[in-house]
């Protein structure tokens, strides 16, 4: 193999100044590997621990660089947070392997190989992504907007992921071959066998995550569906128990909704809503409001550590949000545009049972805005996790 195995160029400039400092010596670090596993003589192994500690710390201390920098630039969490495991991925990958480092000294191209495909997409893959992102929010984009943007490179980078994953797979496997033509000790290959098998364990338990993450998902909105709702309450309810904080809940239903199908199709309605969908989620301003598919043409949003005022001010944020769509809907009562009906309530959580309470109490003040000629949103009253869902509820017309 060439030693200058890794190349600086064009392709790999992300633009932004401390990112390409810390990848250009990167490249020169891994490079200065590269020569030392295939150097000899007797100082070789000297010359490779130095090295690779050298190119393992540089690593560390780019990741928590780049780890900032997502944080100070408001890079979206949906991109943040998979870019953050994969740093610590590569960690681990590289220590594994760097533990059976006696048993490739006969194939020191195999961490050659993995670093040079981990290099390509890292550097060409994610950062690429993540500096197009940064471009786009200081250009005024709003974070979410531009994680979204970048979704149309969605097939691509999972694919590249897909091939990454089959060439560590490689790895696994020059290391086992490596390892039994070393004729290591018992107590050495159960050794390995260990690491390997724990290794494989994180990358399930990972791909289990992945799983997980997806069934929380609905698939034609892209937001969280039912089941994630579900969850996500409880979550709220017991952490708004715990710091004595207001939790509020927006039900939110597309108004004449059925009356849309029957007239543009069920496709157009499916547009419609990924439109409404879409609207609500860039609406919402905090990183830690979320927004659900409750149910066909229903909506749910979570704000936590929100107070029945906060969450007026969000609902009357949404109705212009949707209202601004401009959808054509000409078989609505409301208007001649799509619009929504929106009930909100909020609960200061005291029990398990504030969770059932406070849904009741936004879907009754969600009909009650639909009854009172929709298009507008009903806030139930300030409760405690003993009022009744049926107590007296107070209307707020949305702002024009």
């Amino acid at each position: 193999m060439n030693r200058d195995t890794f190349v600086w160029n064009s392709a790999v400039i992300t633009g932004i100044d401390l990112v390409d400092v810390q990848h250009r010596e990167l490249i020169d670090l891994f490079n200065a590997l590269n020569a030392a596993l295939f150097r000899d003589g007797a100082d070789r192994e000297v010359i490779v621990e130095d090295t690779f500690r050298r190119v393992l710390n540089y690593t560390e201390h780019h990741f928590r660089d780049e780890e900032a920098l997502m944080v100070t630039e408001g890079v979206d969490q949906r991109h943040a947070e998979p870019h953050r495991a994969r740093h610590r991925h590569f960690v681990a990958q590289v220590g594994a392997m760097w533990s059976h480092r006696e048993a490739l000294r006969e194939h020191p191209e195999t961490i050659a190989d993995f670093l040079t495909s981990w290099l390509a997409f890292h550097i060409m893959g994610v950062d690429q992504s993540m500096s197009r992102q940064i471009a786009a929010i200081r250009s005024g984009v709003s974070p979410a907007e531009a994680f979204e943007h970048e979704s149309a490179a969605r097939d691509a980078g999972t694919q590249a992921l897909v091939d990454m994953i089959g060439r560590l797979y490689s790895v696994l496997a020059d290391q086992n071959a490596a390892l039994a033509r070393a004729n290591l000790s018992l107590e050495e290959r159960v050794r390995a066998r260990t690491l390997e098998l724990e290794q494989a364990n994180r990358e399930l338990q990972e791909a289990n995550a992945q799983l997980e993450r997806f069934s929380k998902t609905d698939a034609l909105l892209n937001i969280g569906n039912r089941a994630f709702f579900d969850d996500h309450l409880i979550d709220l309810c017991a952490r708004g128990r715990r710091a004595s904080s207001p939790l509020s809940l927006l039900m939110i239903d597309v108004d004449c909704f059925k009356q849309y199908n029957d007239r543009h199709g069920h496709p157009a309605g499916d547009e419609c809503l990924r439109q409404v969908a879409r609207a609500i989620r860039l609406s919402l301003q905090r990183a830690t409001d979320s927004v659900s598919r409750y149910g066909g043409e229903a909506f749910a949003v979570l704000l936590p550590d929100t107070d029945l005022a906060g969450a007026e001010h969000v609902a009357g944020r949404l109705l212009d949000a949707v209202r601004a769509l401009a959808l054509p809907h000409a078989g609505s009562t409301a208007a001649n545009h799509v619009t929504v009906s929106i009930g909100a309530a909020s609960v200061v959580p005291t029990e398990p049972q504030s969770c059932s309470g406070l849904v009741k109490q936004a879907d009754v003040a969600l009909y009650a805005a639909k009854a009172a000629g929709r298009d507008r949103f009903v806030l139930a009253p300030q409760a405690s996790a003993s009022t009744s869902p049926q107590a007296s509820i107070g209307m707020g017309l949305p702002k024009r």
